[in-house]
């Protein structure tokens, strides 16, 4: 949705609506739970992940009005590769070997997915690499708020912060939109509400680590929608790039049963 509106919609259009209407979504569930929707002991890491998710959202809009929406999906899919990092420095979580060479199988696979040693490699992907970084903090503030936040309220804080710390640009480069275009920024909320509280329960119920694996595969719908839509080709590099990165998600999942079937028998 938001390629397809870039060449209408102004930028600072985009990254406000995207989380203005992510926010009018909400309003149903704020209304049934009342004041209890606003208590968190959490506000801190709440604010700390609305600047790091809006900062990786305006980097990441960027991105993809200018690059295939393959490749700029995949390089933001790097984030995995940061997670285990982050998640190391501040929640102190173990990383078994195993789990390592499937994330660095996953990096190996976006390598050969870019091609960079062939190709030209744009300048503005080194943005896409930062929006990565951004990403993966994101997800590892959402792990360490788990446990005392339910998703809904971690996306209702992020929609709410991120509405406002996006305001202001938007109220400085006003434009009218047509009824059509707000119909389509409309659908990108819905789609960004869906998306974030269905990440937000993966992460809040596993290691940002383990789950971070799995969000390669979107690269895959990201291809076929650009191939479909836009005519961007998908070359054998990138077909190739896809399959190793399939065999790191596949090897996280194998990871993942061993983990949960040991724990199981440590706990009986």
């Amino acid at each position: 949705m938001v390629k397809h509106l870039t060449p209408d919609v102004p930028f600072f259009h985009l990254v406000f609506f995207r989380n203005f209407f992510a926010f009018l979504i909400l309003i149903p569930w704020l209304i049934r739970k009342r004041h209890s929707a606003f208590k968190t002991s959490q506000l801190r890491l709440h604010v700390f992940r609305g600047i790091a998710g809006v900062s990786a959202m305006y980097l990441f809009f960027l991105v993809i009005s200018q690059v295939p929406l393959a490749k700029a999906t995949l390089v933001l899919l790097m984030a995995p590769f940061f997670i285990p990092i982050i998640s190391f420095i501040w929640l102190r979580e173990r990383i078994s070997n195993r789990l390592w060479f499937a994330i660095g199988l996953g990096f190996f696979g976006v390598l050969i997915f870019l091609n960079p040693f062939t190709s030209p490699f744009p300048a503005i992907m080194f943005l896409a690499v930062l929006a990565a970084a951004l990403a993966a903090a994101t997800k590892t503030i959402i792990r360490q708020m788990a446990s005392t936040e339910s998703p809904s309220k971690i996306v209702f804080y992020f929609s709410f912060f991120a509405t406002v710390m996006t305001a202001i640009p938007v109220l400085l480069n006003w434009q009218t939109l047509s009824l059509e275009l707000w119909l389509g920024v409309a659908l990108m909320g819905f789609f960004a509400v869906l998306g974030q509280l269905t990440m937000t329960r993966a992460f809040s119920i596993a290691p940002p680590s383990q789950v971070g694996v799995f969000t390669y595969s979107s690269v895959l719908f990201a291809g076929l929608i650009g191939y479909l839509v836009w005519g961007e080709a998908f070359t054998l590099n990138m077909f190739l790039g896809s399959l190793v990165i399939i065999a790191a998600g596949y090897a996280a999942i194998r990871h993942g049963g061993r983990s949960s079937a040991v724990a199981s028998r440590e706990s009986r």
